[in-house]
Formats: C-alpha cells, sequence, structure tokens
C-alpha cells in the first residue's frame, strides 16, 4: 500500500503533515455503524459476476474457500466475488485481503478499499454474525490505514481523524489488538486530532500487548525500558522485548531485533536478572491481569518518531523501518 503520497492534499500545516508523514511512514499496513459517520465512496469497486452454477452466496463461499485453501488463488475469485455481491462479509475481507496483497489478482488498492469499507458501512452492532466479527474488526483497521494514508489517484484522500475514529472503535468495541496498537501510535505522535499523550498510548499498547501482540511487546517494552509514557520499569520493559524478541518472525520484524539489541545492551546485569525471573514466573501461569480497568478503558474517546512500525496490518507488505533514534 503506498503510504505518503497524498499527505500533501491534506492542506495541513507543515507540523501536521510531518507527523501523519511519520505514521504513515511506519505503519504495519493494512492486514489488517458506530455513532459517527462513515464515508460512503465505493471507489474501485468491481464489475458484478454471473451466478453460474452457485445456488446462493454461502455455497459460492464454500467453494471461494475451498480453492483459496488448496492453494488456487486465482480460481476462487469468481466464487467469492459471487459471495461477497450476496452480503458474505468473509468473502468480502478475503477479497479485500487479496487485492491488497496482489494474491491471485492484481494488485488494487482501491477495490480492497470497496471490500473493506463495505464492511465497515454494512456492520450493524445488534445484528453482528459472531461468525464475522473477526472480518469485520480487521476490515475497521484496513479502512483506518487506507483512510490515514489515501489512495493515490483515487477518491480516498488522506483523513486521519476518520482513521482515528475506525482505530478507536475497533480497539474498544473489539478488542482488536492491531488497532489498539495504532491508536496508541496516533497518540504518540499526535495525529487524527489527538494531543500527545504517553500516557495513554502505554494503556493501550499494555491492553494489546496482554493478548501477545508481538509489535506491542515490543514498544511497549521500549518505553517502559526508557521511561517514556509511563516511570521507568528497565526490567520490565526488558521483559517485554525478550518476549517479542524470541517470538520475532522475518525481515518484517528486524526492527524488533534491532529495538532489542539496542535496549538490551543499555541494560545492566540487575536489569538483565530481573526480566530473567519474571519470565520465568510468567511461564508458570497465565499473566496477572491487566492494571488497567474496564473503567478506564471505556473512558479512553480515543509516534513518537521511533523508527517502528506503527499501524497494524490488514494485508500488504509492512514498509521498512528507519533505525531507532534514541528512543509507531
Amino acid at each position: 500500500m503506498r503510504i505518503v503520497a497524498c499527505i500533501d492534499a491534506l492542506g495541513l500545516r507543515r507540523r501536521d503533515r510531518r507527523n501523519v508523514a511519520i505514521l504513515a511512514a511506519v505503519l504495519i499496513p493494512v492486514a489488517a455503524a458506530s455513532s459517527f459517520a462513515f464515508d460512503g465512496a465505493t471507489t474501485g469497486a468491481p464489475a458484478r459476476i454471473a451466478p453460474k452454477n452457485y445456488a446462493n452466496a454461502e455455497q459460492a463461499l464454500r467453494a471461494g474457500l475451498d480453492d483459496l485453501n488448496a492453494g488456487n488463488a486465482a480460481s476462487c475469485v469468481d466464487a467469492l466475488t459471487y459471495a461477497a455481491e450476496g452480503g458474505q462479509p468473509v468473502a468480502q475481507w478475503k477479497l479485500g485481503e487479496m487485492y491488497a496483497d496482489g494474491v491471485g489478482v492484481s494488485r488494487d488498492d482501491g477495490k480492497a478499499y470497496h471490500y473493506f469499507n463495505k464492511l465497515v458501512q454494512d456492520y450493524d452492532e445488534d445484528a453482528l454474525d459472531p461468525r464475522s466479527r473477526g472480518a469485520v474488526a480487521n476490515a475497521f483497521v484496513a479502512v483506518g490505514v487506507y483512510s490515514l494514508t489515501g489512495i493515490p489517484n483515487s477518491d480516498v484522500r488522506p483523513d486521519p481523524e476518520r482513521a482515528r475514529e475506525l482505530f478507536q472503535y475497533a480497539a474498544s468495541t473489539f478488542g482488536n489488538p492491531d488497532a489498539q496498537y495504532n491508536l496508541a501510535h496516533m497518540y504518540l505522535v499526535g495525529a487524527g486530532g489527538l494531543a500527545k499523550d504517553r500516557v495513554v498510548a502505554v494503556r493501550w499498547l499494555m491492553l494489546a500487548s496482554g493478548k501477545g501482540h508481538r509489535p506491542s511487546e515490543a514498544l511497549l517494552g521500549h518505553l517502559l525500558f526508557t521511561g517514556e509514557g509511563a516511570p521507568a520499569q528497565r526490567a520490565r520493559g526488558l521483559m517485554w522485548l525478550t518476549m517479542a524478541n524470541n517470538s520475532a518472525e522475518g525481515p518484517k520484524d528486524d526492527w524488533i531485533r534491532e529495538l532489542y539489541r539496542t535496549d538490551s545492551a543499555a541494560a545492566s546485569a540487575q536489569d538483565r536478572d530481573l526480566a530473567t525471573a519474571m519470565l520465568d514466573e510468567r511461564a508458570k501461569g497465565p499473566p496477572p491481569p491487566s492494571v488497567i480497568s474496564r473503567t478506564v478503558v471505556q473512558a479512553l474517546q480515543f509516534l513518537r518518531p521511533l523508527g517502528i512500525p506503527v499501524m497494524a496490518e490488514a494485508p500488504t507488505k509492512p514498509v521498512a523501518p528507519a533505525a531507532p533514534p534514541s528512543a509507531q
């Protein structure tokens, strides 16, 4: 997903443009209904297809998923498109993901946005099928990322405030850790109409880290280790960093490894010993309850440039992070 091409179109002051650019440049990109309004744009809407031999949209969904699971990504498109036209949320999500990543189809952010946004527009919290909950939550994150960055040469313009609303809703209503991570980064840089607030950012990161969200573990660990956004807790910060580093996967997590190496090198022997003891204690049983009460989370109404991927994924590959500063 192209990240920063349309930021100047916002007409923001230079400082605001810089914050949005920093936020966008370190996205964990697109993967991954309420009281606020949603944009009704249908940029990239695909052509309708003939029903072929499908008895209904549910049968088409099953056929498409069978092909996809068998590794036949290209052959599943017609079936999934028919299912998506019939209102199947999982089909809409899978097609959005495929178009965003260019899997089985040519990459097309406009079509990806169309399918993700359809899920957001059709969302009804009083009639949500539990089987579709994950797809809908991830669609909120995906549309949030596209809203933050915009789509070049389309009607989808950068709209950081809408991005913040979408992340806020997915973080609070669905408890989606990607959205919680994204929202934390918006608080860190002060984007989407938010004032910078590292304390609130740390709280969101703690919630996401409690769900095993690796980027949140890494960033939370770094902030605790350095004392940014919370009183310094070097051993506990190193514990979170170690957990993230131990589960890092592939080049996309190189920033986690680098952050761990940097902070670990600055840790004392006592810091490392205490972090090891904390890890051993966690291994004995479930982690202790979050210190963030439900009341505090409900009260939260809603990057610093760390060279860390900021936004959690819907589909697309992560943007390569810059080197961590003294420190999205």
